[in-house]
């Protein structure tokens, strides 16, 4: 799925500014030459190299890194903490909020292009910002992944399939939507939330109380029963062109990712179809630049199974992670490309079966501690750590493992995982 590709990329923009310059006429006709006393027949001057600024200084920016390094791209990165996951491997990092102004004017300064590895950022400072620099995803389609209501309200237009959804102010909205849809209910915030921060199943209209005293609006939801949850990854550059990874299982561990299987095993060739359509509809109806995560449900219907749209993410996402070893262009290298309108890469899978195993929280002071135990179980497995302090239940790194099945694939990525979280300190005494 493409098409042609008549606007000039980031990249091809520095490289013509600096061909411009390269070729001025000096004042008596001849071409004026920036290599001043460069021998006859020296190669020119070459195109800066490319740029990306990206807001964030977690593990999908650490991560994009490793695939800036390979493709010869510089990055540019807003951090929480030099010493954070990003910082610590980041030349170019400022430490500074994605709210400050004059903390985004530094990262972008010199570069080709804008992007993001979480959705925190205000809408003011991108609008501040837009006439600036190129902004992928754009403000425009970011909105949607910030926003719940907004993202409920686009998609029900276009005739996406959500779960049934209301925006409820009072207890009596809550109230009147749990007796028309069922208890429990599910109840979201609309911005900020994330792994599972922000969402309460609530079995009475008075479970959230304490939200609607903030005076804003809230996302109440039907509770799906759902029988697998799934992922759709999707890549879509400026000009048009798109690729779908697989779909995904998630497996999700008190609101976190835990377990990540490809292809998602159990479901039809015809769901899987149906996920990766809608992966890619949603990102031509919304615009979305970069990489695309569609976390869906699949439920039983009345003539089968159905796919419902749970959330969205318009950046690397959990899901994506097992493309780093189990895919011929992981989802990193292809967001960067993406942003850049180069061509994206080939998502076809590099075994019959990947999976990911999140290390969420760790016993040992440093998972790295485990990593001879961790290898020495799986030989087979792929560990990435993230450089992050041990807290219960944090995501301090992954374990991809690809194999001939999904299960001899997840029963290796655990073993490692296993090791690396560690076992429990014993007590003196």
């Amino acid at each position: 799925m493409s098409s042609s590709n008549t606007a000039q990329s980031p990249v091809e923009e520095s490289a013509n500014t600096a061909a411009a310059v390269d070729n001025l006429e000096a004042p008596n006709g001849h071409v004026a030459s920036h290599t001043t006393g460069a021998p006859s027949g020296a190669p020119a001057p070459s195109a800066p190299r490319p740029v990306i600024a990206v807001i964030g200084g977690g593990q999908l920016a650490r991560m994009m890194q490793e695939s800036a390094i390979a493709l010869g791209i510089d990055l540019h990165a807003l951090v929480e903490a030099e010493d954070g996951a990003t910082g610590s491997v980041v030349v170019h990092s400022v430490v500074g909020d994605p709210s400050d102004i004059d903390a985004v004017r530094t990262i972008i300064s010199g570069a080709d292009v804008l992007t993001f590895e979480h959705e925190h950022v205000p809408q003011d400072i991108l609008r501040q910002v837009g006439s600036d620099i190129a902004i992928n995803p754009p403000a425009s389609a970011l909105l949607y992944a910030q926003d719940k209501l907004a993202m409920r309200e686009r998609l029900t237009d276009a005739g996406i399939p959500c779960p049934r959804w209301a925006k409820v102010t009072t207890p009596e909205e809550l109230a009147a939507f749990g007796d028309a849809v069922g208890w429990p209910v599910i109840v979201k915030t609309p911005v900020g939330g994330y792994d599972g921060h922000g969402v309460r199943v609530v079995g009475d209209a008075h479970g959230v109380d304490d939200w609607f005293d903030r005076g804003a609006p809230l996302l109440a939801e039907e509770k799906v029963s759902f029988t697998v949850e799934l992922a759709a990854l999707v890549a879509r550059n400026p000009s048009g062109q798109v690729r779908s990874w697989p779909v995904a299982q998630t497996i999700q561990h008190n609101g976190v990712c835990s377990i990540v299987r490809v292809p998602a095993p159990g479901i039809s060739a015809e769901l899987a179809r149906q996920a990766e359509d809608l992966g890619e509809r949603i990102a031509v109806e919304l615009g979305v630049t970069g990489v695309l995560a569609v976390e869906l449900f699949v439920a039983d219907g009345v003539d089968g199974a159905r796919v419902l749209v749970n959330e969205l993410a318009m950046r690397p996402h959990n899901s994506g992670h097992w493309t780093i070893d189990g895919s011929v262009t992981s989802q990193f290298e292809q967001h960067l490309r993406a942003v850049l309108d180069l061509p994206l890469g080939s998502t076809r899978m590099t075994a019959p079966a990947t999976v990911m195993v999140n290390l969420l929280g760790s016993n040992r002071h440093d998972p790295s501690e485990g990593l001879s135990q961790a290898l020495a179980s799986s030989p087979e497995a792929k560990i990435h750590l993230y450089g992050k302090s041990v807290r219960p239940g944090r995501k301090l790194g992954h374990v991809n493992v690809s194999a001939t099945t999904v299960e001899e694939a997840q029963a290796a990525a655990q073993a490692a995982v296993d090791a690396l979280f560690g076992e429990p300190e014993e007590e003196d005494g």
